[in-house]
Order: C-alpha cells, then structure tokens, then sequence
C-alpha cells in the first residue's frame, strides 16, 4: 500500500456525514479545521514572532547590556546597542527570505502538508534557543533564535497562502486567502497584550513571552495529519484518486466534486507532462513575466507602504507624538484591535467587492493618512492636536491597511499562477516581502534620526506609485477559475 492510499484510507475512515455536510457557501467542517490547521500552525506564528519583539523591547536591550557587561567589564555604548538591538529585530526577516526560498522547493518536492508539519522542527529549536537566552546569559543565542523562527515564518508565509487557496472552493478563495492575515494579526493582537508590563512584559517573563507561540505548533502538529494534501498538487503528481478523495473530505462525501475535479485536472494536465518553472526561469517564460511583475509589486507595496514601520516601532513613533510613554503601549494594543476588527470586515467585503478595489481603496487610504502623519509629527510635535491626529492617523493607517493590502498581496500570487509555477512564484514573492520587510525595519530608525517626522514622505511617495500600477495593471480575480485568470496573461 503507497502512503497516498494510506491517507487516502485514514482520512475517510470512521468519517461521520455530520463532519461534512454542506453548509452554505460551501463550507464544512472539515474545510473549516483544514484551514484552521494552516492559519493557526503557520499566520499566528507569523504574526506573533513579528509583534512580540516590540513591547519588551528596552528590557530586552538591558539584559544585552548587562550580560555584556559581566562579560567584559563594560557596558555597550549607544551605538554598539542600537545595532545590537537591530541585528535582533531585522534578523527576523533575513531568515524569511532563507525559508521562502526554501519552500519553493519543498513545497513542489514533497507538498504543501508535510512542508508545514516538518517546518516545526525549526520552531521548537528556535523556542528552545530564546527561552534558554537569559539563563546561559546569551544574547546571542536570542539572535540566533530569531534567525531560525524566522526561517520558520518565511516557510509558513509561503506555504500557508498556497494551501489555503488550493483547498478552497473558487467562490470561497478570497475569503479562505485573507484568513491567512486574520490568523496574522490576531496573534499579533495576542502579543501585544501578552508583552503588556502587566502580562509577561517583564525582566523575569520576556523570555516565556518569546516561546508562547510553541502553542501554535503544536496544535498544527496535532491537527494537521488528519487533513489532505491539496488536490491541485496531488493532481499534478498524477495522482487522480488522492486528489478526488481530498475533495471528498474538505467538500463533504456525498458532494459532488467531479465538475470542480474536472477542472483542476485540465490545469494539472499541463503539469503532469511539464516540467515545473524553477524560480530562475520564472521570468524568462512570457505567460508567467506579467503576473510575477504584479505579484512583486504588490509584495512591495504591502510592505514599503509604511505598515512596517508602523507594526515595529509604533511605541516610537507615538511617543515622538508626545503620547506619555507610559499610555504608549496600551495605544499599540488599540492598534491591534483595529487590525482584527478591520481584517473581519475585509474578509467580508472581499467576495462582493472584489481584490482590485480594495487595494486600490487601501493604498489610497494610506497615502492620505501618510501625508497627515507627516503634518502631526512636525507642525504640530508637542501639541496635544498633534498627539491626537498622529494616534488617530495610525488607527487609521492600520484600518486601510487591513481593507486590501495587507492580505490580498499574500493570495493574489497562487491566484496567478497555474500548478507548475505556482510555488516558484511564491517563493520569489516571499523573498520580495521579506527583503523589503527587512530594509523597512533596518532603515526606519536611521531614517528617523535623520528627518524625523518627515519620514513617512517617503511612504506617500511610494503609495502614489503603488496606487498608480494597481488602477492599470492588476486584474480583478475575483470568482475565477485558476485557468481562467492565467489565460488573461496568454
């Protein structure tokens, strides 16, 4: 017996009709725990291990300091702390772009499931790294530990979207496609409020507050091989039977799935007789260029649109405001909530209104609020109008953040692009987020010091232009097939 027939037989075994009957819109409940499988395991890591960092982060910048200081006999100067400290919080995304690349081959060679289960060996060594750092008095194991985590996260990131879109019904793809961002800001929500001084934001919990997201693994490890593999990745292995029982186990037994079965297979067709699109010849190929071109731009614009900044150094920037440091922290969790909120109502809006006029809704929003932001933090720095429109223009920035740009760039790449590029082209995605995450994150500090308020003049800047290319060139996805939306680029 292969190992396809048995998942095949384990999935369907002792299977209850209650488990799978249709609700409208398509939903059942195994669909339902498959993808809270993915969003659970992979974007609530994302999301926390991107928040986490930021609420502890002066105790975090003592304990280099002291432990430093035993060491050698003198403390670290301010410079030597601020790069330090950086190297902590921007390694996080160089290991983002080492996992998406990495998963561009994995997920191809050994599928989307068992990329996100073997993926978790990362994270547990990561969490045994940072939870150990302050006891061995190691900053540099803290280091390393964000590295791997963010490794781990590069994976999920690519990994997650795509499986998510895959077992998805067409009618249900934007919906499933933007829980990836709802799993990413609620456990961003959860980090800000466990990083709270009255939670674990303090000299003795930081380092249980590092490895809480253990949590997350585990239950991806414990739910995750009950679910399938993707039918269009067991279809474009050849493997016609798996992929028509995984349909049966995410659409419910007695559905029928011969129509949408049929129409994956003249898509996989393709890919069974042709060799897959590796990442250097991605764009070489005509069909593929155009899409790639979008997918890229709209990893840029989710990521130099300022929100990067804004999620890193939100306590900064509302204290350059004249917040009293303090408040700072409780606003942060404010701004988490908005995330949410704002993430629930774009889950919503999605499949009526569609991708295309939400982003461009949301890179307009922004732009706005950027400019605004600029005005708060330099004619009115030190006022208490200025106080509120900068807190009021966050909030604000977040809400339009959160309408489009911060979950369709994720889903819109699987969307464009047929099984055999597919996971080339989320791999290149990924490492474009991820390297642009990384330049925000290392360049905002210094770019702060130098122009202070008017740093986001740049944000605007490049909102313009995202904003531009979007009304031109970015297609409507909404309610079509796979097939139907690579043949708008033939």
């Amino acid at each position: 017996m292969t190992d396809n027939d048995t998942e095949r037989n384990t999935l369907l075994t002792d299977e209850d009709t209650s488990d799978t009957e249709v609700v409208p819109g398509g939903w059942t409940r195994n669909l339902v725990l498959a993808a809270s499988a993915a969003v659970i395991g992979s974007s609530f890591q994302f999301g926390y291990n991107t928040g986490v960092i930021n609420a502890p982060g002066a105790i975090i910048q003592e304990f280099m300091n002291d432990t430093h200081f035993e060491r050698y006999g003198t403390p670290l100067d301010h410079l030597q702390l601020s790069v330090l400290w950086g190297l902590a919080v921007s390694i996080f995304a160089i290991g983002g772009m080492i996992g998406s690349l990495a998963a561009g081959y994995t997920v191809s060679k050994v599928g989307r499931k068992k990329t996100m289960l073997g993926n978790n060996v990362l994270a547990m060594l990561s969490f045994a790294l940072m939870g150990c750092s302050k006891v061995a008095q190691s900053y540099e194991m803290l280091i390393i530990g964000r590295l791997l985590i963010g490794v781990n996260c590069g994976i999920n990131m690519t990994v997650a979207p795509l499986y998510l879109t895959e077992i998805a019904p067409v009618r249900l793809r934007g919906v499933l496609g933007s829980s990836n961002q709802l799993g990413v800001v609620t456990a961003l929500l959860i980090s800000q409020l466990l990083g709270l001084h009255e939670a674990l934001g303090t000299k003795l919990d930081w380092p249980l507050l590092l490895i809480l997201s253990a949590v997350f693994s585990l239950y991806q490890l414990l739910i995750l091989p009950m679910c399938p593999e993707t039918a269009p990745y067991l279809l474009g292995k050849g493997f016609d039977d798996d992929a028509k029982y995984s349909l049966q186990f995410l659409r419910g037994r007695h559905h029928d799935v011969d129509y949408e079965l049929e129409n994956m297979r003249s898509e996989a067709s393709r890919s069974v007789h042709q060799r897959k699109v590796s990442i250097f010849e991605i764009f070489a190929l005509r069909n593929f260029r155009k899409p790639m071109i979008i997918a890229i731009v709209m990893q840029l614009a989710q990521q130099l649109s300022g929100i990067t900044a804004v999620l890193y150094y939100s306590t900064k920037i509302f204290v350059s405001a004249g917040v009293p440091e303090e408040d700072s922290d409780l606003v942060t969790v404010g701004m988490g909530l908005a995330n949410v909120v704002m993430t629930v109502v774009s889950l919503a809006l999605i499949e009526r209104l569609g991708r295309r006029i939400l982003l461009i809704a949301g890179l307009g929003g922004m732009f706005v609020c950027s400019v605004t932001l600029v005005v708060s933090l330099t004619a009115g720095v030190g006022t208490h109008w200025g106080s509120v429109v900068a807190v009021t223009v966050v909030m604000l920035y977040v809400v339009f953040f959160q309408t489009g740009p911060g979950s369709i760039p994720w889903f819109i790449t699987a969307e464009l692009f047929p099984e055999s590029a597919r996971a080339s082209a989320m791999s290149i995605a990924g490492v474009v987020n991820w390297g642009a995450n990384f330049m925000v994150g290392i360049a905002y500090l210094p770019l702060q010091s130098v122009i202070d308020g008017y740093t986001f003049t740049i944000f605007a800047c490049l909102l313009a232009i995202f904003l531009l290319f979007t009304y031109f060139k970015v297609p409507e996805t909404k309610g079509k097939r796979i097939d139907e939306i690579s043949r708008i680029f033939e």
